[in-house]
């Protein structure tokens, strides 16, 4: 059982078709998971259930001890960061980063009416600092590039405080520079002793960050592999999940894998 999440016998169903079919899955304090897979496997469906934005055709989905269906989500929201390209896409170009930053700990994407404390001001400004962006206070959003966006996305999702954090493909779309400083700052954040839970998604294994504990591995909406890293990131396992022959390898706590001819 987890006690952060616990996904159990899960099936989501849409046209007829079972997008998720029967997926359990527990996470707990203090580990960093990695949630891989081909298009098409299931990860977003997944991510959906966890954070609170979709409920389970049958099956049952615990969030810190609350389960969907028998509580309020407005009451979840807060305690799940969620940092996702569709979500940085509702945001207006005009929105000053620091404000695209405070305006998380309500859970809106622009600032209205709402009043912010100093302690707010402190907050936003040292998650930008710790993402790398803090000289980015005062642009606009429409400005970013597509990594410094990622970036303040990420601080957005940690505003509230929250007891985990899902990263949704974040270094999707980004030039080798932008990715790795990304993942260096993921990577900081997965070793910090404060950070919460975290749960990030990619179907490229070369975007885990080093610090990343467990592994879920996702194929025709079922679970192929799930455990500690080094378990389910074999060449075998992952041969089989993408169909392809490949060989993972393992430098400096960094995973990469290529096709065997």
């Amino acid at each position: 059982m987890g006690d952060v999440l616990e996904v159990s016998d899960v099936v989501v169903r849409r046209g007829g078709r079972n997008i998720i079919n029967g997926v359990d899955w527990a996470v707990n304090e203090g580990e960093r998971w990695v949630v891989l897979g081909p298009n098409g496997a299931g990860k977003t469906t997944l991510i959906r259930l966890v954070s609170g934005r979709l409920h389970p055709t049958a099956g049952t989905v615990s969030i810190i001890g609350e389960t969907l269906g028998q509580v309020d989500v407005a009451e979840l929201h807060p305690l799940v960061g969620l940092a996702s390209s569709a979500l940085d896409q509702r945001i207006n170009d005009r929105e000053r980063v620091l404000d695209v930053v405070r305006t998380g700990a309500y859970g809106v994407l622009g600032k209205w009416r709402e009043e912010y404390e100093d302690l707010d001001d402190d907050r936003a400004v040292e998650l930008l600092d710790v993402l790398g962006v803090k000289d980015l206070s005062d642009r606009r959003w429409g400005t970013l590039s597509s990594g410094e966006r990622k970036r303040v996305g990420i601080a957005r999702a940690l505003m509230p405080d929250p007891e985990i954090l899902i990263l949704d493909e974040p270094a999707s779309g980004l030039d080798l520079g932008g990715r790795e400083n990304l993942l260096a700052s993921l990577s900081d954040l997965a070793h910090a002793p404060y950070a919460p839970v975290m749960v990030l998604v990619t179907h490229h294994v070369e975007d885990i960050p080093d610090g990343f504990t467990h592994g879920l591995l996702l194929k025709d909406g079922k679970v192929a592999a799930e455990g500690e890293l080094d378990e389910v990131m074999t060449s075998e396992i992952l041969s089989d999940v993408f169909d392809v022959d490949v060989k993972v390898t393992l430098e400096s706590g960094r995973y990469s894998a290529r096709s065997v001819k």
